[in-house]
Order: C-alpha cells, then sequence, then structure tokens
C-alpha cells in the first residue's frame, strides 16, 4: 500500500480487521494526509480564504481515500446516500474531523444540522450505551427512534462502525487521530466503549 508501513495492530484491531488489521492501522494516518496535501494544494490554487470549503472538501477526499484502501486490501466499498465508506471485514471505516484545531477527542460532538443519515448510521451500526438496562417497549418507541435503529442494507444490516475522529486545519494539517468504537449521545456528544489513538503521517511532499 502507497505510503504505508505495516505496523503492529492493537488486539482490538485485529478484531474487527482480521488479518488487514496492521494495513489498515497504518493506512489511515497515510490516507489523512494524503487527503489533506490534495485539498490544501486545490485550496491555494483556488486563492480561497474561508476555511469552509477546505473543510467540506477534506471530508470527501479523506472518504475516497480510505475506499481505494479497501479496494487495494480486496475489500468493500459501499454507497450510502451518495457517499462512499470503506468496509473491511464487516467493518465500516466512519470518518469525523470534529474540530479545526487541536481539542480533546472528549470534547466532539456532531453539528446540530447532523444529517438524519448520520445519526442512523451510528444508532443503527454504532456500539450500543455501555449503561443500557432494558429495551424500548414496542409499544412506547416512537416512529422516529424505530427509523434511527433501522440498519442500512447497502451497508450491510452486520456491519459495525469504527470511528476515525481527527482535528485538521488548512495551514497545518492534521493534529490527531483517535479510532475506535463511539456511541452517539441524544445531545450530540459520543462515549466511547474503545478508542485508540493512532500515529500521525507525514504530508506527501509534490
Amino acid at each position: 500500500m502507497s505510503g504505508a508501513r505495516a505496523v503492529e495492530p492493537s488486539g482490538w484491531a485485529v478484531e474487527r480487521f482480521g488479518r488487514h488489521a496492521g494495513a489498515v492501522a497504518a493506512a489511515v494516518p497515510v490516507q489523512l494526509a494524503a487527503a489533506h496535501a490534495k485539498v490544501h494544494a486545490a485550496h491555494l490554487a483556488a486563492g480561497l480564504k474561508k476555511r469552509s470549503p477546505y473543510g467540506v472538501t477534506l471530508a470527501g477526499a479523506v472518504r475516497e481515500n480510505l475506499a481505494e484502501t479497501a479496494r487495494e486490501l480486496g475489500e468493500s466499498v459501499r454507497d450510502v446516500r451518495g457517499y462512499e465508506y470503506a468496509v473491511i471485514n464487516d467493518h465500516a471505516l466512519f470518518p469525523f474531523r470534529y474540530a479545526d484545531k487541536p481539542k480533546p477527542f472528549d470534547r466532539a460532538r456532531l453539528p446540530a444540522n447532523v444529517s438524519p443519515t448520520r445519526r442512523r448510521l451510528f444508532q443503527a451500526h454504532g456500539p450500543q450505551p455501555p449503561d443500557t438496562l432494558f429495551e424500548v417497549d414496542g409499544g412506547l418507541a416512537t416512529e422516529e427512534y424505530l427509523g434511527l435503529r433501522e440498519a442500512f442494507e447497502e451497508l450491510g444490516a452486520s456491519t459495525r462502525l469504527v470511528c476515525v475522529f481527527f482535528t485538521a486545519d488548512a495551514e497545518n494539517g492534521i493534529h490527531v487521530i483517535h479510532w475506535g468504537e463511539a456511541h452517539l449521545e441524544p445531545d450530540r456528544t459520543f462515549t466511547w466503549p474503545h478508542r485508540e489513538r493512532l500515529p500521525l503521517a507525514p504530508v506527501p511532499l509534490g
């Protein structure tokens, strides 16, 4: 895999990605750095001063690069509402830039205008909250709740979400990367049954 060096994966990563665990752990930082380099070059070429175009474009570039990793490994890339997601060993990589400056991962929060698709990805494919004591009674569950719990068949009903949370800005690139399992709370914050920090990769030249 171009630019990625095999690393010793954690036991958690091996459980999720199997024989590809080391390659995926090595590729994620490389692909984020490559996405930043591509978007930063375009940002400069277009003479853009606002940060918002960088963030939106970076999100798409990161998804594309992770999809490229899945293809190189002979794994799946699945389309969900027009967005491609890498699915490796039945685990979908969900990248999310949670801030444009270094910020503790436990302060990550989805924006107020988050799409129903993103909420449903977390509710249907993410981990269950660690303090759940009972299932919601079918007669009490609202239609909205049931809709959020419905899995995306195009992603694979049994596919689980692995979150790749990072911070980045156009001038400095990627600041920090965390990956793991994140449960979305009602206030749009997250609890993490498992989380690991990944090393940064150098920004490719040229």
